[in-house]
């Protein structure tokens, strides 16, 4: 008796290869991008995704802003967003409006599920986040991770842009160029920096006229929460202004390294 072969289920296709062409896919899985420098990185990812490409713009630190000036000499009409937590601080805010000024952009400011801050503040107080690493995580998420996810989800987008550069932390030494964003569903996420060091994003800051937070003249090399950002000493590790409280090893947002099975928003 002739056994007859088992039919298996074909694999489940990735979310990435349902959203992206596969000559998009194998252009990032070759390396080939790595090689890019910013600008040439920049103006492959507006061809290939505009308008449904979006830079995520803190306003607290040099790099996102050097990006919006090189997407902007490129594409204009370049998208832009904030996630705006609901603790910024007021030079934060000053920026975007000086921004919209310069660029022409409207920037796409996110907010958090209010319902969500207005149960965590009631639970845990304002101040959650000196209180243990769980509860910073649990505000970042609720404040950021979250509503990017439904930004996301609802604005159209298929690929995104970050200020992420190899040298500001442990958490991202390993950060590649051009890289498939599986946390967000898929998405094509660009690190045109990657490899810049931080002397070189300042000097495009100078020979540009880009405008940044002033809080840098005061000391703070990153600005995020009002509450959970500080200046620092020269010399000092520049992300030693972000949860100082805690170790390197745990000063994420959940932004750009994938949440944990908790949802700790790490």
């Amino acid at each position: 008796m002739v056994m007859e072969p088992i039919a298996r289920a074909a694999a489940p296709e990735s979310e990435a290869a349902l959203r992206h062409p596969p000559e998009v896919l194998a252009e990032v899985a070759s390396g080939r991008l790595e090689q890019l420098d910013a600008e040439t990185l920049l103006r492959w990812a507006i061809e290939r995704f505009h308008p449904r490409l979006v830079l995520s713009c803190s306003f607290g630190a040099p790099e996102g802003l050097v990006i919006l000036d090189m997407m902007h000499r490129i594409e204009p009409a370049s998208r832009v967003f904030l996630l705006d937590t609901g603790r910024l601080p007021q030079a934060t805010h000053d920026l975007v409006d000086r921004v919209r000024d310069r660029y022409g952009v409207e920037v796409e400011v996110v907010f958090p599920d209010p319902r969500a801050v207005q149960e965590m503040v009631r639970r845990h107080g304002q101040n959650l986040f000196y209180e243990s690493v769980a509860k910073r995580q649990l505000c970042c998420r609720i404040r950021k991770v979250e509503p990017m996810k439904r930004y996301f989800a609802e604005a159209g987008i298929d690929a995104w842009v970050a200020g992420l550069r190899r040298e500001q932390n442990v958490t991202r030494r390993d950060a590649a160029k051009v890289e498939v964003d599986e946390t967000h569903g898929g998405l094509i996420k660009v690190n045109p920096l990657a490899d810049w060091t931080h002397d070189r994003v300042w000097a495009y800051v100078r020979e540009h006229n880009v405008p940044v937070n002033r809080l840098h003249r005061e000391g703070y090399p990153s600005v995020g929460c009002e509450p959970c950002s500080r200046a620092v000493q020269p010399g000092e590790d520049i992300r030693s202004g972000r949860w100082w409280w805690e170790n390197p090893e745990t000063r994420e947002c959940g932004i750009h390294v994938g949440e944990e099975k908790d949802g700790s928003g790490i």
